[in-house]
């Protein structure tokens, strides 16, 4: 079964997108690629620095030069930042340069797996659910409007969100809806 050569992962943080992205660039026999990780590699220093010295406007700045250059690359996964949909032109490039899977969860469930992450700037504050619901309210519309399917990964392991995600490039492979 062909596959497309270029898969985006979407989604808010905590959605799995790092872990199922290497999960599925395994089960397709593609590489992967983590914007996140690419801006750090690039600049030598992690996003809270970033965030401090440049604010979110200059990782954002970052993030949107990351995902041209990547996007741009056959045979891959990617995982963007749950932030990068918040761009027009990342929304326009990834939509139109790949099949974009919007990887799916609660901000309760998010809240969940980042509780003990002190790498997300966005949820230095004191109520980072209240943050999370906030943050899902924007981009969830965001994350549909570029999304070609849609994946809960709610209470889901990876490997059972990466089965569903194979099964569905498989049936629009073969042209089923």
């Amino acid at each position: 079964m062909r596959h497309p050569s270029r898969v985006f992962l979407v989604g808010p943080m905590g959605s799995g997108k790092s872990t199922i992205g290497k999960q599925l660039a395994a089960a397709l026999g593609l590489g992967f690629q983590d914007s996140d990780h690419e801006i750090q590699r690039r600049t030598g220093v992690d996003i809270p620095t970033i965030f401090a010295f440049e604010g979110e406007a200059g990782f954002r700045a970052r993030e949107k030069s990351v995902i041209d250059a990547l996007t741009a690359f056959d045979g891959q996964v990617l995982a963007t930042g749950g932030g990068a949909i918040l761009d027009p032109d990342n929304r326009r490039v990834l939509s139109s340069r790949g099949i974009v899977i919007y990887l799916h969860c609660s901000p309760e469930q998010q809240h969940r797996r980042t509780s003990h992450d002190r790498n997300r700037p966005l949820l230095q504050t004191d109520d980072p659910l209240q943050r999370l619901r906030d943050l899902m309210a924007v981009r969830d519309p965001l994350y549909r409007e570029a999304a070609d399917f849609v994946v809960s990964t709610e209470k889901r392991s990876a490997a059972s969100v990466v089965k569903e995600i194979v099964r569905l490039l498989e049936e629009r492979g073969r042209g089923d809806p």
